[in-house]
């Protein structure tokens, strides 16, 4: 199931990755300069924003496992269609449908790793299937993009024909009943002692209409659907905003009033601004970071290939690593520990890719740039597992959708922008690559600054998700 909803995320992350390592090609064939480049990518971005809202509504009304699956046969096909195009516009237009698999991806898979895996182990969850971003951009540097080199046609039709068997294996998930119960629990060795360990033989209870009954006996305060987190907030005596409760438990929303509510949570406000400024930075990367270290480093393409490749595996180091780590703050009592590894790694972000953009010399930089990407993607579990505390289980998929379609719109501007300050602002060329990436990094910086304030709202957010679930019998 986690190799299965990692490479969901993986087929967009390849997708733009291997528009970068192929850039060299696309543009000799259509004779287009770096703006145009980050057009291409942008185009699917803001079709992915634009359908992430509707399809956040359905994750949490339809069968998810359907949707996705019928949103990643899309993928492919149109995939395959971008590689027929015989203009640039052509090739703009063909590329339009592939946001559909981007906008499907976030609010779906947020929802269904909030229904199999409980509260506790979402950051180490999240952390194996986030990799799967970083797989996929590996694929599109290394593999369809060394396949690139000689055809962007070749490359394009590898990723669609990878979409087909993927959506046949969605379409075979189980789908879990709504609300948070987590019937996939933690393996008995975890330190889980209040989970009962029927249900963790199989996840057949996701199918069944009663299991979820089956847990409620010697449960006292902790209803099914609370998570580790909120239940600290409980013992703590965190003061929920009763206001906000009243509005989820009372209220049956639509889009408008699931989009008020979601945006009154300041953690949430906080974590998502701070998400797009970091993947604003990262879609840059993934769209001109062969180009970058062609440049500045003055390497061929196969070897910057390869050098993305090195700079993936800390990337994914930092993945690994950051989901268990708030995982194991959070069974020691920091309630704030998973939103803490976040905003120090984005501190840390800024700081090691300074260097790496000043030298010009691939040995000198090449430790700070994987120490860089580790720090970058450390921050994506953590922060995904914080979300789903501090929203109502009801919301998830709404949630994400928003989320996801102001995420995307960031990624969208990103390549955008990244080209033409390149082109237009610092007179293109490496030289001009090198100052536009000097000059992202005050997003980047941004997205450390709102992490620390979210370290100040979060144990408050948390409580009153939890009140939600009548855990509070003062909050009634």
């Amino acid at each position: 199931m986690i190799v299965v909803l990692a490479s969901v995320l993986a087929l967009s992350s390849a997708d733009t990755a291997t528009v970068g390592a192929a850039a060299t090609s696309i543009r000799k064939t259509f004779t287009i300069g770096n703006a145009d480049i980050g057009l291409l990518v942008a185009v699917t971005a803001v079709v992915g924003a634009i359908a992430s809202l509707p399809f956040g509504m359905l994750a949490d009304r339809v069968s998810r496992t359907r949707t996705l699956s019928f949103a990643i046969v899309v993928w492919g096909a149109a995939m395959l269609w971008s590689a027929t195009a015989r203009s640039f516009d052509g090739l703009l237009l063909t590329r339009l449908p592939l946001g559909i698999a981007t906008a499907a991806a976030g609010p779906v898979v947020a929802s269904l790793i909030g229904d199999f895996f409980t509260g506790g182990e979402r950051g180490r969850i999240y952390s194996f299937i986030l990799t799967g971003e970083l797989a996929g951009a590996g694929v599109g540097f290394a593999f369809t993009g060394d396949v690139a080199v000689l055809s962007w046609r070749a490359a394009f039709v590898i990723l669609g024909l990878m979409a087909f068997p993927l959506a046949l294996a969605v379409l075979k998930l189980p789908e879990p009943r709504r609300g948070g119960a987590g019937v996939l629990h933690p393996e008995p060795k975890s330190p889980q002692p209040q989970q009962s360990p029927e249900p963790a033989q199989s996840p057949e209870p996701a199918q069944s209409s009663e299991p979820a009954q089956s847990s409620e006996p010697a449960q006292s305060l902790r209803a099914p659907q609370a998570t580790d987190a909120q239940q600290l907030a409980v013992e703590r005596g965190m003061a929920p905003d009763l206001e906000l409760v009243s509005r989820a438990r009372h209220k049956r929303m639509g889009m408008i009033s699931a989009t008020r509510y979601v945006l009154a949570i300041r953690t949430n406000v906080f974590l998502i601004v701070s998400g797009a400024c970091g993947y604003f930075f990262l879609a840059g990367v993934q769209t001109f970071g062969v180009e970058f270290v062609r440049g500045q480093y003055h390497v061929g393409a196969a070897l910057a290939n390869l050098l993305m490749l090195v700079i993936g595996g800390g990337a994914a180091l930092g993945v690994i690593t950051a989901g268990p780590i708030g995982d194991a703050l959070l069974r020691r009592g920091f309630l704030r520990g998973r939103v803490m590894i976040a905003a120090v790694a984005a501190s840390a972000t800024v700081i090691l890719f300074i260097p790496a953009l000043i030298t010009t010399s691939i040995v000198t930089a090449l430790p700070y740039v994987i120490f860089a990407a580790l720090a970058l993607s450390a921050q994506n579990p953590p922060i995904d597992a914080a979300r789903l505390d501090i929203m109502p289980a009801t919301l998830w998929g709404r949630a994400e959708g928003i989320r996801t379609f102001l995420r995307t719109t960031a990624q969208a501007l990103a390549p955008l922008l990244f080209g033409l300050f390149s082109d237009h602002l610092f007179g293109g060329g490496s030289s001009g690559l090198r100052w536009t990436f000097v000059i992202m990094l005050i997003p980047l910086a941004a997205s450390a600054v709102f992490l620390f304030r979210a370290m100040g709202t979060y144990p408050g957010d948390v409580a009153t998700a939890g009140a939600v679930l009548d855990l509070r019998p003062e909050s009634q």
